[in-house]
């Protein structure tokens, strides 16, 4: 039988109908694998060789009693077929230790998805630079001069730090400025940390549109996630509400041009976030949103997902 280790937040804290982590363990189930549980506490490295602290996982599609898990168990990374990284950011100096494990698991056998070095290499907001025909004006910085100057050319500007999720800490600032020092002070930490500035798309209005890419290749339908009234910000965690659609003829172009790209890199799943016809974020962490686009259209996105993981394991054996 294979074996998949999920590497997740908590367990018990899960959302079943919207939780894509807990949608790949059922479709894991479904495929015949024996799955695991993993907390990122639980990952370890001992005399050179990564282990964790795993328990068998069984999931049942239902909003409460919907896991069971077995005993704790050390077992060494690389014995499992397949390692899933799901742990939400931020991407914090923890975050990186735990991808220098399991790039030990990948080498000791294991396939992780989506691969570690990719996963430090491919910041979820800084990636966008190397697509930068597909995004809006952008600029990265530290300095407040700088970020100051950009707001004046741009007048309307959304400011957010690198390592977030969920719409956290996003601001949009007006054409008077209010509040921009003190949100470029936050952001900095008075200068010490890197910002991201965007111009401020009007298009958001219609939904920041996440769409999914499996091993390079684009799924036919998006979730736009549409802001509330007296938002700026389409994210679910932040209150905007979701509405599956089919993609546009941009989205497609956008979402091809990039695909082959992440595939390269071993990406296996991946969420563009696109409002528009520009590209703001590429989520590679934990995207989300399968369980929403599921449930509207008639396709089984883990199961391509799935299907491309066989795929490689196939490749590698």
């Amino acid at each position: 039988m294979k074996t998949l280790a999920m590497v997740m937040d908590p367990i018990a804290e899960v959302k079943t109908h919207k939780d894509t982590s807990f949608r790949l363990l059922l479709e894991a189930q479904a495929q015949g694998y024996q799955c695991y549980y993993i907390e990122m506490g639980d990952l370890l490295i001992d005399n050179g060789q990564p282990f964790a602290l795993t328990r068998t996982v069984h999931v049942t599609d239902r909003s409460s009693d919907f896991y069971q898990l077995g005993e704790d168990e050390k077992r060494a990374l690389g014995d499992f077929d397949v390692i899933m990284m799901r742990k939400d950011p931020p991407f914090d100096s923890e975050f990186l230790y735990a991808t220098q494990i399991l790039e030990l698991a990948e080498r000791d056998g294991a396939l992780v998805v989506n691969k570690p070095q990719s996963l430090r290499d491919c910041n979820e907001k800084l990636y966008t630079s190397w697509f930068a025909e597909f995004t809006t004006d952008t600029i990265v910085s530290a300095n407040a001069e700088v970020l100051k100057a950009f707001h004046k050319q741009h007048q309307e500007v959304i400011m957010k730090p690198l390592d977030g999720m969920g719409g956290a800490s996003i601001f949009k600032v007006g054409a008077d400025g209010a509040n921009l020092g003190v949100i470029i002070e936050t952001l900095t930490q008075k200068g010490r940390r890197y910002a991201m500035a965007q111009k401020y798309l009007p298009a958001i209005k219609d939904g920041d549109k996440r769409i999914l890419i499996i091993d390079g290749e684009p799924m036919p339908y998006a979730l736009a996630r549409v802001p509330s009234a007296g938002e700026t910000r389409g994210n679910l965690a932040a209150g905007g509400s979701g509405r599956a659609q089919p993609l546009s003829d941009s989205d497609w172009a956008i979402a091809n041009a990039i695909g082959p790209e992440l595939s390269r890199r071993g990406l296996l799943l991946v969420g563009l976030d696109v409002i528009g016809d520009k590209v703001t974020e590429i989520n590679v962490t934990s995207p989300t949103c399968m369980r929403e686009i599921e449930a509207a259209y008639d396709i089984n996105i883990a199961a391509k997902l799935f299907a491309a993981i066989d795929k490689k394991l196939s490749q590698q054996h």
